[in-house]
């Protein structure tokens, strides 16, 4: 969008919001980039250049405004839309994959040369994977000095970088202010929870509707891994570099956020996480408007826009899931969750709260014992196969896969029917356009509205969403009054 100059200045002139991360506007009289609803007066259009991404911004020489602070906006929702090399590969830096295995390491999950990759992102957002991991980086830094009292060494390592030399030239370079500045600017946030717990702010573009998102997140929590606690999301988080908690509770204008990690290398892929699975950037008002010009979606949309597809922190174990809860309801996929996490995952503390268990991983329900399971043996069979494929990376998952690959994959698994394989597209990997034409729910809703009643039917119909299906079907779900998925909990 950077490249269309007078549709930017329009957004930049009315201070639209929604169009914060799609770019980024720099201003060449003061040397400043600011998003798009920044309050100042907005400048001259001789003076305005356009940025797809803020580290190209800063590589070419502008630093963060301080009174929007752009490089807190919520993150583009291409990356998400989209399934090509650039959007696999911006999912991946923000997972910090390049803090931990660097460029080649990049390069190696997404099946393509360092030069390629390189020259793409170049192209598309005027900066490489390490200029964006740096970005990514300076963000994290400034978290770490304006909501903690860690010392600055500690701030510098935990951000990711390699020295403290590079950290204090780096916020220097992209905040116009040292370390030490930076954190007596800061202003009084919320207030951690707990003695080292960091409390943040998730920012999304409105509206968001929480009622689907957090109630479906509660109605199918897995005991002592998931709870809804005093008006709020918890979950643990298996990390690369070790695990934490989170809570996360809805509010007008943010999502609350407090983790507790027991390595503070983990805060930019805990946040980024956190973000996929509340699908926090989204764009609803293209989601929306796409569907309504369905009439007979239209008033559901009308009725409570900005529903959110409810995702997942780890799309291994959220496919793991899916097969425990093939043809059974919520409670008993839940009761079959749980039993797995008590026998196989591992304990964490969390004191005043109700979690006790990482679920599970790969390896560990390798050593599963299928008759200990209460399901039918063809499904135990599926189970195992599904962990099997896991564990030995036949089946890849990850927030860097090929969405149409892992689909083959997934379909090649015996028991693994287009349910699943479309419940882990939409919920695992964060496809937009995922659809589940063949669910009783969503054939339900769509005979109720006079929509097509067969899958096939419902497929031929569901053209006119795309790319936008799966926020359809939670719109669908949404019609089930009775169901707890569609309502925020109470208690």
């Amino acid at each position: 969008m950077h490249t269309d100059t007078e549709r930017c200045l329009r957004a930049v002139q009315s201070k639209d919001a929604r169009f914060d991360g799609w770019f980024y506007t720099a201003v060449l009289t003061t040397r400043i980039y600011c998003r798009p609803s920044c309050p100042v007066v907005p400048p001259k259009p001789e003076n305005v250049r356009f940025y797809p991404s803020a580290a190209a911004a800063q590589q070419a020489g502008f630093r963060a405004c301080k009174r929007c602070r752009p490089d807190a906006s919520p993150g583009s929702p291409q990356w998400d839309e989209r399934a090509d090399l650039v959007a696999r590969a911006m999912r991946l830096i923000a997972d910090g994959i390049v803090d931990r295995e660097g460029v080649p390491g990049l390069a190696a999950r997404l099946g393509y040369s360092t030069r390629q990759i390189e020259r793409q992102l170049r192209a598309e957002l005027g900066a490489g994977p390490l200029a964006l991991a740096r970005a990514q980086r300076a963000q994290t830094a400034r978290l770490l000095v304006e909501t903690t009292a860690l010392p600055m060494a500690e701030v510098a390592f935990a951000a990711g970088f390699s020295s403290i030399r590079t950290f204090n030239e780096t916020v220097r370079e992209v905040f116009a202010l040292s370390p030490t500045d930076l954190r007596q600017r800061a202003t009084p946030g919320p207030g951690a929870a707990v003695p080292g717990t960091l409390a943040l702010r998730l920012p999304f573009r409105r509206p968001l509707n929480p009622d689907n998102l957090f109630g479906h997140l509660a109605a199918t929590a897995v005991p002592g891994v998931e709870e809804w606690r005093a008006g709020a999301y918890r979950r643990t988080l298996r990390l690369p570099y070790g695990h934490g908690i989170v809570a996360l509770a809805p509010h007008p204008d943010h999502i609350d956020c407090r983790l507790a990690l027991t390595d503070l290398r983990d805060l930019a892929g805990a946040i980024a996480r956190c973000r996929r699975m509340l699908d926090l950037d989204a764009d609803p008002e293209a989601v929306d408007g796409l569907l309504r010009e369905d009439p007979q979606l239209a008033p559901l949309v009308d009725k409570a826009p900005g529903r959110r597809v409810p995702r997942t922190v780890d799309a291994d174990e959220f496919a793991v899931r899916a097969v425990l809860g093939q043809q059974v309801s919520t409670a008993a996929a839940r009761t079959h969750a749980g039993r797995l996490v008590r026998a196989y995952g591992e304990r964490v503390d969390d004191p005043g709260g109700g979690l006790g268990h990482l679920f599970p991983s790969a390896a560990a329900l390798a050593e599963l014992d299928p008759a200990e399971l209460a399901m039918p043996r063809t499904r135990r069979a599926t189970l195992t196969g599904v962990i099997a494929a896991l564990g030995s990376g036949a089946l890849r998952l990850g927030v860097g896969s090929d969405r149409d690959e892992a689909r083959a994959q997934l379909t090649a698994l015996p028991g693994i029917g287009p349910w699943t394989v479309e419940c882990i597209a939409m919920r695992g990997l964060g496809d937009p356009d995922a659809f589940t034409p063949t669910d009783l729910g969503l054939r339900r809703a769509a005979a109720a509205l006079g929509l097509p009643r067969t899958p096939a039917a419902l497929v031929r119909h569901s053209a006119v969403w795309r790319p936008w299906r799966a926020y359809a079907v939670q719109y669908l779900w949404a019609t089930d009054d009775s169901h707890p998925i569609n309502h925020l909990p109470t208690n």
